[in-house]
């Protein structure tokens, strides 16, 4: 076998050499035919057989030394000169076109001196070729023109930022140098984005205070909104993904940080205008972009609950006026057509913000509590000497009671009954809402004045799933109760029609259980014989069901259908049982004294006083009273008005109710106290030994879902557990107490 001719390093290179110029001559623009597939074999060949000779004629280490001249040469030669005759977007085009050729040299020649890369480069730990060829790039070219590159870069952008037409195409090839250049010197952040969001912070800052003189709140955060979107855009035309939220935020800071309060408190434009002419499109702007910014929308969230408040204040003081205007006109139901107007009104309020926190400020739980809070705020005042727990109470008992002044639909009913136990959320006294409530429901009920049983249901579910089946266990035993009373009344007049030995008189008994029911006044009235009869029949017929229960008679819950034959013409009167019991003492005897009447009936003297003056001083005139007057003494005589007279055939004799208000506070307030009795010495027990202060705010803790607990209320129940030795002071410690097993 001949052996192979050895390649001198000067002859080799000599070869190489006129491949080199070819392909320069080919990206100059040249007249030079392409590289046909022979003459690069010839080249690589060569390249080839130069890096495998014996040594000393293995030249891989003046290749790759001679590989880095040819681009130096070729650099200096022809792109230097090219680009220093450029300015401004030429020197861009220029630069893009040379980095492409240069790419496409560092291609080729690669491709020459691909032996090199695999073998010498590989084994001496090397820069590969396409680096080497990148960092002749870098360091004659980049390094001269990358502060001359990247000013005309950004003039181009400020250009389009002041709305001209730019090569966005160009802007994105110069930009990629930047990245593509030395990739792990990080060169794009270092020599251009940091330039740019400067020059960014710049320019925004200069639109920003010739805008916040000039603009409207809303048309300001138009202007920021569409800048924020242009900026986006760039990115994504020529800028590199990685400067996106840089660049934003640094839009975000000069147009949004920096003016925000200005922009919010701005006159006639600002957040408590757009609120107070509903510009919901506006304000969905503002919570877009503040949300945007760190922290950027606590100070909406405020605002928009002072606004809430300032609503419901003067919500508050409008039905104070019309309350007291309403007194002052002397109208009766003027509290009572103010509470309905105050609590629709309240809903109202709760219906439209509720909405803006849903559309406008994405259901985010920051305006949920802002919201929460100015509703806490309004919703525990009180109006015309009411409490808002009264109030809602009042206007449930009128939804719901037959002929009250809201005809409105079932879907309506229910649907306001929903609202109205999300208004009792923000209610700091729900045990006295449950009272009053309570009482009120007592009254429908026993009177018959419940429009539908389905709603009386579902307000107590909504109040059940809303507060716990605690906070209404009565209220659902007393629904059940008046079910279980009918069917005993059924059963009694089913018991009646087997005797022979019948009362006269149609008695209609509804039994209740004690614990479920608002307490009552036990009054002993001197029943009429008429009514007596009816009374033992039901006693004895009860007691054949059961042996174990006492029946307590609530005579002053009872009421009366009695036929009463008067000179002109008899009329049916529906009454009280004592206003009845009073009327019939007149069968025997045509005038009676009031100490006659009182010593009969066995009343307490404030019950008489009520119903003599219903009977004889009222709309109705059943008794006449000497002296003819509108006041109730003790020295009064009664006589039986037999020419009593009225268009009706049966008429109702309506007995003024007592004020039930005093002693349904009187009964929280004490629940209260059991309820924090009963708190301490769950904690005590659990706890054992406990300091003063924590075992204050544990019980605030445990009662604050349905009242707020008195500090000083507290202390007094400690006190008072202390004296029944439930509890003890330490010796060393009087601020440390010891549960008593």
């Amino acid at each position: 076998m001949a052996e192979r001719k050895i390649v001198t390093l000067e002859g080799g290179w000599d070869f190489m050499k006129k491949g080199i110029t070819k392909l320069k001559n080919l990206l100059e623009g040249k007249p030079e035919s392409q590289f046909n597939s022979e003459e690069y074999m010839m080249l690589y060949t060569t390249i080839y057989n130069m890096c495998t000779q014996k040594p000393p004629h293995d030249h891989s280490a003046h290749l790759y030394d001679r590989y880095r001249e040819a681009f130096n040469e070729y650099i200096t030669e022809c792109v230097l000169p090219a680009l220093r005759h450029q300015h401004d977007e030429f020197i861009l085009r220029e630069l893009n076109a040379r980095w492409e050729n240069h790419k496409i040299m560092v291609r080729w020649l690669s491709k020459f001196f691909n032996y090199l890369d695999r073998y010498y480069i590989s084994r001496h730990n090397l820069n590969n070729l396409k680096v080497v060829g990148r960092q002749c790039f870098d360091d004659l070219v980049y390094k001269e023109f990358k502060r001359t590159v990247k000013d005309a870069a950004l003039v181009l952008v400020e250009r389009e930022r002041d709305g001209e037409q730019v090569d966005r195409g160009l802007l994105k090839k110069v930009i990629e140098i930047f990245v593509e250049i030395m990739p792990q010197k990080d060169a794009y952040t270092k020599d251009f984005e940091e330039f740019l969001l400067e020059e960014t912070s710049a320019f925004y800052s200069r639109k920003a205070v010739v805008w916040i003189q000039e603009d409207s709140c809303p048309d300001y955060l138009l202007k920021a909104e569409e800048c924020i979107k242009l900026e986006k855009e760039r990115v994504s035309h020529y800028l590199h993904p990685s400067s996106e939220q840089k660049l934003l935020q640094a839009v975000e800071k000069e147009l949004l940080t920096n003016y925000e309060q200005q922009l919010l408190d701005k006159e006639h434009s600002g957040c408590r205008t757009l609120l107070q002419d509903d510009k919901t499109e506006d304000l969905s702007r503002m919570y877009r972009l503040f949300s945007r910014v760190p922290n950027g929308l606590a100070p909406i969230a405020m605002i928009f609950q002072k606004h809430i408040e300032g609503e419901g204040n003067a919500l508050v003081k409008s039905a104070e006026a019309a309350s007291t205007q309403r007194k002052d006109q002397g109208k009766k139901d003027a509290s009572s057509s103010t509470d309905q107007v105050f609590v629709k009104s309240i809903i109202e309020l709760h219906d439209k913000y509720l909405q803006y926190v849903n559309t406008c400020f994405q259901n985010a739980s920051l305006f949920h509590k802002a919201m929460k809070e100015a509703f806490e705020v309004f919703c525990n005042k009180g109006v015309a000497g009411s409490t808002s727990a009264e109030l809602m109470a009042s206007f449930c008992d009128n939804l719901l009671k037959k002929g009250g002044s809201e005809k409105l639909s079932d879907e309506a009913i229910e649907d306001t009954l929903e609202k109205l136990v999300r208004l009792l959320v923000y209610i700091s006294d729900k045990d006295y809402f449950a009272e009053f409530y309570r009482k009120r429901l007592a009254r429908r009920l026993l009177f018959d004045k419940s429009a539908n049983d389905d709603h009386e249901r579902s307000i107590l579910t909504k109040l059940k799933q809303q507060f716990g089946a605690q906070f209404t266990s009565k209220m659902e035993g007393m629904v059940t109760d008046l079910q279980l009373a009918r069917e005993n009344q059924q059963r009694f007049e089913d018991w009646l029609e087997n005797r022979e030995n019948k009362s006269g008189v149609d008695v209609t008994v509804t039994v209740l259980t004690t614990g479920w029911w608002p307490t009552y006044k036990f009054v002993e009235l001197n029943l009429p014989d008429e009514m007596v009869k009816g009374v033992e029949l039901f006693k004895e017929f009860y007691e054949t069901m059961t042996q174990h229960r006492k029946l307590t008679w609530i005579y002053a819950l009872g009421m009366c259908h009695v036929n009463t034959k008067f000179t002109p013409r008899p009329i049916e009167l529906m009454m009280n049982t004592f206003q009845a019991a009073a009327l019939m003492l007149f069968n025997n005897d045509d005038r009676l004294t009031y100490e006659e009447i009182k010593d009969r009936l066995n009343l307490p003297e404030e019950d008489v006083s009520r119903l003599l003056h219903s009977l004889s001083c009222a709309k109705y005139k059943l008794l006449l009273k000497e002296p003819n007057d509108k006041s109730i003494r003790t020295t009064d005589t009664f006589i039986f008005n037999k020419d009593f007279t009225d268009k009706m055939r049966r008429i109702k004799v309506p007995l003024p109710p007592m004020d039930e208000k005093t002693k349904i506070i009187q009964d929280v307030d004490q629940d209260r106290r059991y309820a924090i009795d009963a708190a301490v010495v769950r904690t005590m027990k659990s706890r054992k030994v406990l300091a003063h202060q924590q075992l204050v705010l544990e019980v605030v803790n445990q009662l604050s879902r349905m009242f707020k607990p008195d500090f000083k209320v507290i202390k007094k129940r400690i006190e008072d557990l202390i004296t029944r030795e439930y509890l003890e002071r330490d010796r060393e410690n009087p601020n440390l107490f010891r549960y008593l097993a």
